[in-house]
């Protein structure tokens, strides 16, 4: 292989394309694409004629993973509802127990007040925070509480049913919050 000045060469051992800008006894020195300049022995060069990048157009185009990502298969799409597992479902436990300390003192009128009060705070916080789903643990008792929850929720922009009865049994009422959409 005959290397002259001028030629574009390739070096073996190394990231380093370029012309030869000169030849002095057995060194090429190689002018790379950044203008930084190397000695080479004959032996670390192998002249090349076309860029590499032309010529790697060609080579591969009957290798299959590249027609495939040149022609993807169209996958059928599934239609089938995901549940959305970042939903955030606040829960609150508006036993009376769960919510004072101690109920000495309270009569149920107390109790029940200070009930629909911590519902109406939860149910305000979570419009305000853009929560959409609150589950309000009442228990099943006389259905006093559950009564005045339903009374207070229409007055809101809310949906609310029965929660699960898996999860929360029969004492519990799931509220859905629309949200606007500004």
């Amino acid at each position: 292989m005959c290397l002259e000045i001028g030629n574009k060469v390739a070096v073996l051992d190394a990231d380093i394309r370029g012309i030869i800008i000169n030849i002095e006894k057995e060194v090429f020195f190689v002018k790379d694409l950044d203008g930084m300049v190397y000695g080479f022995s004959r032996s670390e060069l192998v002249r090349i004629e076309e860029d590499q990048n032309v010529l790697s157009k060609y080579l591969d185009i009957n290798n299959s993973l590249l027609k495939e990502k040149m022609h993807p298969k169209e996958k059928k799409k599934k239609t089938v509802f995901v549940k959305d597992k970042k939903e955030v479902v606040m829960e609150v436990d508006l036993h009376a127990e769960k919510l004072v300390k101690s109920t000495r003192g309270l009569d149920n009128y107390d109790i029940l007040n200070l009930q629909i009060s911590t519902a109406k705070a939860k149910l305000e916080y979570c419009v305000r925070k853009k929560i959409s789903k609150i589950v309000f643990i009442h228990g099943v008792g006389e259905g006093v509480l559950k009564t005045e929850l339903q009374f207070l929720f229409n007055n809101y922009p809310v949906k609310y049913y029965d929660a699960s009865y898996q999860k929360y049994g029969a004492g519990a009422t799931e509220v859905y919050i629309y949200q606007n959409a500004n």
